[in-house]
């Protein structure tokens, strides 16, 4: 086991004095960021007895190979600083509270003309107000349906919108009554945005008085014998209360806050989140994460602030208030930071009685159960993806488990839009942000380029990245590229090479690595047919049993890759089938060919225009209209008509 003495820093040199640190592993790239009152003091904690250190602080300070540190001047400026790099550096021992899935919400474009309600995932985006979020999509389509007989907004895409005012018919929900059909004119912009505003206001809690108006005007209605409208109301009431009981009421005082609890073990935490909005839990949310040193509660709610609230994750909807279980040791400065972030003050308290109490202990049950299933689960992962790897490296004769992986595969048709991909997997499961693509440039004398020498060329081309970023000129990290300070691509070689084939490619490969003195990577190809696995110079495969883990993995590993390649092959493929005259056209971008095809609709409209038409556009001058015009009417031009 290395020993973190051979890189702690001099006596002395450590200042007392708040500011944010970062370990790097030998290759430069930053594996752990943290902050502190006091450098010296926590820094001096990780070069005590290692086997005293919490497990994962025991991996963590021996993958490490150098630590460095930057003073500031108050604790908000370190909150700042520690986001920044952990939104930057991506370290693998931090506390990362993410998920594999984007959280739906009700989104309404306000930015429009006619404002639409709509499911909306990812970063969201100025001009669109949110609602939620919620667990799923199908529980936004029931509020919708329920609410739309009440506020019949528009709902529909923008082609479809356009349509609809083209035929000058609406669309179902028009004629149902589920949309004011602003397309076709039967109300105004300001009386579809009135609706829309209604809508935003229900959403957001102001339901009791906006009811006691429904319920008014019924009876209103039944006393003018308007026995119909009276029906209708009445049905809009009904519609209008059993969206609001699938949203039930759990602070009476409207707050805007969210609650947040925790279940941890030594190793692992999970938190779970309530999203209060209005009084009402308008959506949950929850992690499970390693805890990478000793953290008490007040640090898990450290880290959660920080990360979940930042704008990484495009999430700066901070509430009015959070209610954690315990405030950590920068509580104020926490405060001051999230308020920066909003806008206006958040209060940061732990509840101690009543409402708010009795809800903070139900999210924290639901943190515990959390936990628990995943230890379960997780129980059987780790045990599983560890025998598969253990198995792989017995049967190829490895000395080491192969703790990245590297597979590659090429697609093509006949020669043509010849590309490759490569994934990588670390222990056993996917590295996507390391995953790379290949258009494979093929000969220099212009003949074919088959799968070997496809396979080649892109091997070539990986390992001399490597090979170049082995010996950096000047003292520089091999894996951190010295200009911006990030890992630099190809930069770390992989234990065991998988290709997508059997002993031809596999050979092949084999020359290129030999040729280019690689001689630490283990190779194996995996043949579509029978599954079997093919190692260099070897007359005969190695049959691994069908029950064999390794085999799972290793069919896992394959199958992205060729799912990888063949995705790029495609989007290749359909670019230059969809190609146009207009793309030959100099200082014409694909934004202003978009504006072109939706102001005339087709190629052909666009060559029987005049300059001055195509001129009408925005972005696109007088002399860029006759090079358009003067692209679209020549005879090697080939098709002008609908695309």
């Amino acid at each position: 086991m290395p020993d973190p003495s051979t890189y702690r820093p001099p006596p002395g040199t450590i200042p007392d004095a708040p500011g944010v640190y970062r370990f790097r592993d030998p290759a430069g790239r930053v594996i752990y960021v943290g902050k502190a009152k006091s450098l010296r003091s926590r820094l001096n904690s990780y070069f005590a007895d290692v086997w005293t250190l919490h497990p994962r602080t025991q991996q963590m300070v021996t993958t490490a190979a150098g630590v460095d540190w930057v003073t500031v001047g108050t604790e908000v400026e370190a909150l700042q600083l520690e986001f920044s790099w952990i939104k930057e550096f991506d370290p693998r021992f931090n506390v990362k509270y993410r998920d594999d899935k984007s959280y739906p919400f009700l989104a309404v474009t306000l930015d429009e003309e006619f404002p639409r309600l709509q499911v909306m995932r990812g970063v969201k985006r100025k001009g669109v107000r949110y609602f939620g979020p919620y667990s799923h999509a199908w529980a936004i389509r029931e509020t919708l349906d329920l609410l739309l007989r009440v506020f019949p907004a528009r709902t529909c895409s923008a082609g479809v919108f356009k349509r609809a005012h083209q035929i000058g018919r609406p669309c179902l929900l028009g004629d149902i009554g589920k949309c004011s059909a602003p397309c076709v004119g039967r109300v105004s912009a300001e009386e579809h945005r009135g609706i829309v505003d209604e809508f935003c206001d229900f959403m957001a809690g102001r339901t009791d008085q906006f009811l006691k108006r429904v319920e008014r005007e019924m009876l209103r209605a039944s006393e003018d014998l308007e026995f119909e409208r009276a029906a209708r109301l009445r049905d809009d009431l009904v519609a209008l209360r059993r969206a609001l009981e699938k949203q039930t009421v759990v602070l009476g005082d409207g707050t805007d806050a969210d609650i947040v609890a925790f279940a941890d073990d030594p190793l692992e935490a999970a938190v779970q989140v309530f999203h209060v909005r209005g009084g009402r839990v308008r959506g949950q949310r929850g992690w499970v994460v390693e805890k990478v040193e000793e953290l008490s509660t007040g640090d898990l709610v450290h880290h959660f602030c920080t990360q979940v609230y930042g704008e990484e994750h495009g999430e700066t909807d901070v509430p009015r208030e959070l209610l954690v279980p315990d405030l950590p040791d920068d509580a104020a400065a926490l405060a001051d930071w999230l308020s920066a972030n909003r806008g206006s003050r958040v209060s940061l308290r732990v509840p101690q009685r009543g409402d708010k109490k009795a809800l903070m202990e139900t999210v924290a049950r639901n943190a515990a159960e959390v936990l628990q299933r995943h230890k379960l689960r997780r129980a059987g992962d780790l045990t599983t993806r560890n025998r598969a790897l253990e198995e792989i490296a017995e049967a190829l004769g490895m000395e080491g488990v192969p703790l990245r992986i590297e597979c590659f595969d090429v697609s093509q048709i006949q020669g043509t839009d010849v590309v490759a991909s490569m994934v990588v997997f670390e222990d056993g499961l996917e590295r996507k942000s390391e995953y790379r693509r290949f258009i494979v440039r093929g000969n220099p004398d212009g003949s074919g380029t088959d799968d070997l020498a496809a396979m080649s060329e892109v091997m070539r081309r990986r390992f001399a990245r490597f090979k170049a970023l082995e010996q950096p000129d000047d003292g520089d990290l091999p894996g951190i590229d010295p200009l911006t300070g990030k890992p630099r691509r190809f930069a770390y070689p992989p234990q065991l090479i998988v290709v997508d084939g059997g002993q031809p490619q596999v050979n092949a490969v084999a020359a290129v690595l030999a040729e280019m003195g690689v001689t630490d990577v283990a190779l194996c190809g995996l043949a579509k047919r029978l599954e079997e696995v093919w190692l260099p110079a070897d007359d005969f495969p190695v049959i691994l049993p069908r029950t064999s883990e390794a085999l799972y993995l290793l069919q896992r590993v394959r199958d992205e890759a060729h799912r990888f390649a063949i995705t790029f092959h495609r989007q290749r493929r359909s670019k230059r089938m969809t190609a146009s005259a207009l793309d030959e056209v100099a200082g014409l971008g694909e934004v202003r060919r978009k504006a072109l095809l939706r102001h005339f609709g087709s190629m052909k409209r666009i060559a029987e225009a005049t300059p001055e038409e195509i001129a009408e556009v925005p972005g696109i001058g007088l002399r860029t209209a006759e090079s358009v015009l003067a692209a679209l009417r020549s005879p090697d031009s080939g098709k002008t008509g609908e695309r």
